[in-house]
């Protein structure tokens, strides 16, 4: 066997290209057969987290409260946004690369001639890592659907699944209910099943039922209440009153950190958190690209935001926002989205659009983009009031719309993880 690399870059580039040679099955066999080798087990509660949107600020939040009370916390988060290691993270901090070439080890020890893909290997790796890091809780995101996500090859404790909407069509099929059935694969007989969609599939409801499992369901097992200052929680057998907003702004916040509050009340016996804390919890709660308002003028917003739901949440929050002069949108997107319900919601908010390629084989051509923008300008707009412009990458999209905006004007960065990244990416270095 040739030597294995000794740091985490040269290791991500041996799996990426593994991963361009192998065609594999979809189902979980060769991943459970890598993790019963490896012996992975979790000797705590763990928190699954599936969702079309929001799984991410669920977790978060999950995150935060259970930090503020004092527990040992692993989190694996998806995707990264500068640095593989934040998908990592043990109490708080990202992990070292130091520990995650020993876990990229770990896997390659016991693999034998089992072909993973990057996720799958790149998922147990991260998942032996919180395991032998002595958690207390471990939350786990689901990437694509839930069923056949290498996630799920652990049972869960207690599976959340925040939203169903349209997305992956490729994977998960076109319909609510296809979606709903994937995402319902995290549940585990005799275990919590929480879902926070409001008008949850029927799929989802009758795989809980088939399965055993014990399903609260928003609006019958658990609620909030709200008004302008605090909100209120109240689950089968726990309430939690005037809470502090969540500090992840946003129109489904509520519905997000209510989930997690139900989590923790399912938990309440192994894994106590006081009112203080979770007070504290999610008055603290961060977490980059999801509605993520940037210090200084012109305000600066950066959404991970790339399907018709999560679009329509973006132009919710930026309507709450108050006057702009002008907004600039600093937008590139993948090929296989719904792009024009994406656009659609955004359409009355952007004055100036500065569509840019993305690193990725499946980025939408900015020139077609252009096209379709082209299209929005309303009748008798002068030049200075509406533009399109293209750009080879995320950081030129940036700049051009930096160098334009005045300091009553808005920018705001959306359409794929990508875009974000860059940006974010292009901050950076110019911070340097």
């Amino acid at each position: 066997m040739s030597t294995l690399p000794t740091t985490l870059p040269d290791w991500l580039a041996l799996l990426e290209s593994r991963h361009a040679e192998t065609h594999i099955d979809m189902g979980l066999d060769r991943v459970r057969a890598v993790k019963e080798r490896l012996q992975l087990a979790f000797s705590c509660p763990v928190i699954m987290v599936a969702g079309t949107n929001g799984k991410g600020s669920t977790c978060a939040m999950l995150e935060a409260v259970l930090l503020q009370s004092g527990y040992r916390v692993g989190l694996y988060i998806k995707p990264h946004f500068l640095d593989f290691n934040e998908r990592a993270r043990i109490n708080g901090e990202m992990a070292s690369s130091e520990a995650l070439v020993e876990a990229f080890d770990a896997v390659e020890s016991v693999r034998g001639d089992v072909a993973l893909t990057y996720f799958e290997f790149t998922t147990l790796a991260i998942m032996h890592l919180l395991s032998k890091s002595g958690v207390d809780v471990a939350i786990l995101e689901v990437g694509l659907g839930g069923r056949l996500d290498a996630v799920n090859v652990v049972d869960a404790d207690v599976a959340i699944v925040t939203s169903v909407d349209i997305d992956h069509t490729d994977y998960l099929g076109d319909t609510r209910e296809k979606i709903g059935f994937e995402k319902a694969g995290i549940f585990r007989a005799g275990k919590a099943a929480i879902c926070s969609d409001p008008v949850p599939p029927q799929s989802l409801i009758k795989h809980a039922e088939d399965i055993g499992a014990d399903l609260w369901l928003i609006g019958r097992d658990f609620n909030y209440q709200g008004d302008q200052q605090q909100w209120s929680y109240g689950g089968r057998g726990q309430r939690r009153n005037s809470l502090a907003y969540p500090a992840l702004r946003g129109a489904n916040q509520l519905l997000n950190a209510s989930a997690a509050l139900a989590a923790l009340e399912v938990l309440r016996l192994e894994l106590p958190c006081g009112a203080q804390e979770v007070r504290a919890g999610l008055a603290m709660v961060e977490l980059p690209g999801r509605f993520q308002v940037l210090a200084g003028r012109p305000t600066q917003v950066l959404d991970v935001a790339h399907n018709p739901h999560a679009a329509a949440a973006l132009a919710q929050n930026l309507g709450n926002m108050g006057f702009h002069r002008y907004t600039y949108a600093v937008f590139g997107i993948m090929e296989d989205k719904d792009i024009d319900a994406v656009i659609a919601p955004m359409r009355d908010i952007v004055d100036h659009w500065c569509v840019t390629a993305l690193p990725s084989p499946r980025s939408s051509d900015p020139a077609k983009l252009a096209e379709k923008l082209a299209g929005l300008r309303p009748a008798g707009a002068k030049e200075d009031d509406f533009s399109v412009t293209t750009f080879a990458n995320p950081a030129e999209a940036y700049a051009n719309a930096v160098s334009r905006a005045g300091e009553n004007d808005r920018i705001v960065v959306f359409g794929s993880f990508y875009t974000v990244a860059g940006v974010m990416a292009a901050r950076k270095s110019s911070l340097h």
